[in-house]
C-alpha cells in the first residue's frame, strides 16, 4: 500500500532473495573471496558461518555465478539426512547412474562406487566438483564424518571433492567436538560473516530504495536509522522487516518521513521483548507498545499487508468494505488508525470474563510436521493420511497454503493455521492456532491447549504459517476455461452486483477487469490477477464454508 505513496516502484524492503536488491558490503566481499580462495585451493573443507539473517544465502549466490564452467557443482539444502540418503543425493545432484536398491539393502557402498568413479571420470577430462551444503550446523557427526571421506579421493596434485559448508554458528561449535578433529583440520578457509556496521546499515537501507526507484529525500531521518541500527544489530533480514514496518507506520500517520518513535513502534510488533528493552532502555513507548498497545503500525499493517503483497494476504470482506461514497471510506489512514481502538472496547458496566494467559515459553510443539498438519485436518473435516498432507487435501478440493506474512496476515485469513516455533538453535516445532485475540492466541498441540500472550509467543514465532483453503470446482493453478473459471464469473458478478458473462469464457480483458474491481474493494493490489488470496476472499464473499478463529473473551479485546 504505502509505494505509491512514497514514489517507489516496488517493495524495497521483501525478504525474498530478489537479485535486483544484491548488496554486497565489504564483509560480504571477503566471504565471498574466502570461498573462492577454497575453490583454487585443491580441495578440502571451506566453511562459511553467519547469524540467521546475515547474508550467507546472498554470498553463495554470488559465488555459484562465478563459478568456473568447468567446475560440476551439487547443492545440498537440507542435510538432515542419513548417511546413505545423503550418498543418493549427491548422486542425484551430480546425475551419477546409480543402483537403486530396496531401502533395507541399501550399502554405502552401492553409492561411494559409482561417486568415486564420476569424481575420477570429470578429473580425467579436467572438471572440478564442488559440493555446496547449506544449513550445515543440522549435519550429524556421522555424515560429516562420511564427508570427511569422500575427500580422500585425490592425485597428487589436489583432492578430486570441493567441499564448501555454509551454517549458522554453531557449525563452528559442531566442527571443534574432539570426534571431528580430523575434518577440522581439512578446512582450508573459514570466515564468519559479521552484521553490518552502522554505516554500511544505512547504505542498505538507500541503496534498497534506489532499486525500488526512490529518487527523493530519505523517508528516514537520522535518528531513524540510528535506531535501526540498534535495533537489528546490522542483520540485513531484521533491517528490511523492521524497515517496511516502519514504513506502513508512517503512511498510515500520512507522513512522509518516519522518525525514531514510529521504528520504536514497528520494532515493537517485529521483534521480542527481550531485543526492544536492550536496545531501548527507559523508552516508556517502548515498552508500552511491547506490553500490548494498539498502535498506528498495527493497525496499516491489518489494512495494509495485502496491498503490498496481493497473493499472501486478503483485507476485510466485500461485505463490510463501505461504498466509495461514504465519508468513512474516504477518511485519511492516520484517522482510521486513531479511532481503530475505540470500536472494540466493551461498555464500561459490562464486566469481563478471566483469562489466564501463560507467558513461558511453549516446549510442547509437535516435532513433527506431517503430525501438526493432521492436528489441523478436522478443523476441516479431512483425514490426512501419512506423508505429504498437500496432495491428499488437493483430492478433497483443499490447497495448502504457506506464508511468512505474520500476525497481521492471520488475523486477515481468519483460520485455524499451523504456526512455526523455533527454539534457540532454530529447530522448529508446530502448534495449531485456534484463537486470536489483540494480545493473546489459544493455541494446541496434541492434547495440550493454552493461551499465551502474543509477546511471549513472539519470542519463538517468526511469522511462518501454514493452513488450507477451499477451491472452486475444476481449480488448477493456471486457469483456463471450464467450471473454475465460470465459477469465478458467477462469484464476482454477485459480489459486484452485475451480470455474470458467457459460459466457457477465458479470463479475458473484461473478466480481469472485474477481478480488479473486486481486489480494490477489498483493499488489494488491483492487478486482476487469480491468486489463492483472490479466491479466498471470494469464497468469504459467496458463503463458502471454512472454519474460522474461535474469538477470544472480550477482557483480550479491552486489555
Amino acid at each position: 500500500m504505502y509505494a505509491k505513496f512514497f514514489g517507489l516502484q516496488h517493495e524495497p524492503f521483501s525478504i525474498a532473495p530478489d537479485p535486483r536488491y544484491l548488496f554486497m558490503s565489504e564483509r560480504h566481499r571477503d566471504a565471498l573471496a574466502h570461498l573462492l580462495y577454497g575453490l583454487r585451493g585443491g580441495g578440502g573443507f571451506v566453511l562459511l558461518t553467519g547469524e540467521i539473517g546475515a547474508g550467507k544465502t546472498t554470498v553463495c549466490r554470488c559465488f555459484l555465478e562465478q563459478i568456473p564452467k568447468r567446475c560440476n557443482v551439487a547443492y545440498i539444502f537440507n542435510p538432515k539426512l542419513t548417511v546413505n540418503e545423503l550418498l543418493k543425493t549427491v548422486c542425484e545432484e551430480y546425475g551419477i547412474q546409480h543402483e537403486h536398491p530396496e531401502a533395507a539393502a541399501e550399502t554405502v557402498k552401492q553409492y561411494l562406487d559409482p561417486i568415486n568413479e564420476f569424481l575420477l571420470r570429470t578429473h580425467a577430462v579436467g572438471q572440478n566438483n564442488v559440493l555446496i551444503i547449506d544449513e550445515a550446523q543440522n549435519l550429524s557427526a556421522e555424515v560429516l564424518e562420511q564427508l570427511r571421506l569422500l575427500t580422500n579421493l585425490e592425485t597428487n596434485e589436489r583432492k578430486l571433492l570441493q567441499i564448501i559448508l555454509i551454517g549458522q554458528p554453531e557449525l563452528r561449535t559442531l566442527l571443534a567436538r574432539p570426534e571431528l578433529e580430523q575434518l577440522a583440520q581439512r578446512v582450508i578457509a573459514r570466515f564468519h560473516l559479521q552484521a553490518l556496521s552502522e554505516p554500511e546499515t544505512s547504505q542498505y537501507v538507500r541503496h534498497r530504495l534506489g532499486v525500488a526507484g526512490f529518487s527523493g529525500v530519505l523517508p528516514f531521518d537520522r535518528k531513524a536509522l540510528r535506531r535501526i541500527f540498534r535495533l537489528t544489530g546490522g542483520v540485513p533480514r531484521r533491517i528490511n522487516l523492521l524497515c517496511d514496518r516502519a514504513l506502513l507506520g508512517a503512511y498510515a500517520q500520512g507522513r512522509r518521513q518516519v522518525d525514531g518513535a514510529t521504528v520504536d513502534q514497528a520494532a515493537a510488533e517485529v521483534f521480542d521483548a527481550g531485543r526492544l528493552r536492550a536496545a531501548v532502555p527507559g523508552r516508556r513507548r517502548a515498552i508500552a507498545w511491547l506490553a500490548g498497545a494498539t498502535g498506528v503500525v498495527a493497525v496499516a499493517t491489518a489494512i495494509a499487508l495485502v496491498m503490498a503483497m496481493p497473493d499472501r494476504g486478503p483485507a476485510r470482506p466485500l461485505a463490510a468494505a463501505r461504498p466509495a461514497s461514504s465519508p468513512t471510506a474516504a477518511a485519511p489512514a492516520s484517522r482510521v488508525a486513531a479511532s481503530s481502538t475505540s470500536v472494540v472496547k466493551p461498555a464500561a458496566s459490562r464486566p469481563a470474563p478471566t483469562l489466564e494467559v501463560s507467558s513461558a515459553a511453549i516446549t510442547w510443539g509437535l516435532r513433527d510436521e506431517g503430525e501438526a498438519w493432521r492436528e489441523l485436518a478436522p478443523a476441516w473435516r479431512l483425514t490426512l493420511p501419512e506423508g505429504d498432507p498437500c496432495p491428499a487435501a488437493k483430492r478433497q478440493q483443499l490447497q495448502c497454503f504457506r506464508s511468512e506474512g505474520g500476525l497481521a496476515l492471520l488475523r486477515l485469513l481468519d483460520r485455524p493455521s499451523l504456526l512455526t516455533l523455533r527454539d534457540d538453535d532454530g529447530k522448529p516445532s508446530y502448534v495449531l492456532l485456534l484463537g486470536l485475540g489483540s494480545q493473546h492466541a489459544t493455541v494446541r498441540a496434541g492434547s495440550r491447549t493454552q493461551t499465551i500472550s502474543l509477546l511471549a509467543l513472539g519470542r519463538q514465532w517468526r511469522g511462518e504459517f501454514a493452513t488450507l483453503w477451499r477451491t472452486p470446482p475444476g481449480y488448477t493453478a493456471r486457469l483456463g476455461p471450464g467450471p473454475a473459471l465460470d465459477w469465478l464469473d458467477l462469484q464476482l458478478a454477485q459480489a459486484l452486483g452485475l451480470a455474470p458473462g458467457p459460459a466457457g469464457r477465458g479470463l479475458d480483458a473484461a473478466l480481469r477487469s472485474r477481478v480488479a474491481a473486486f481486489q480494490r474493494a477489498q483493499g488489494m493490489v488491483s492487478d486482476g490477477r487469480v491468486g489463492p488470496v483472490t479466491l479466498m476472499q471470494l469464497n468469504r464473499a459467496a458463503g463458502v464454508v471454512e472454519p474460522r478463529l474461535q474469538p477470544l473473551p472480550t477482557s483480550d479485546l479491552a486489555s
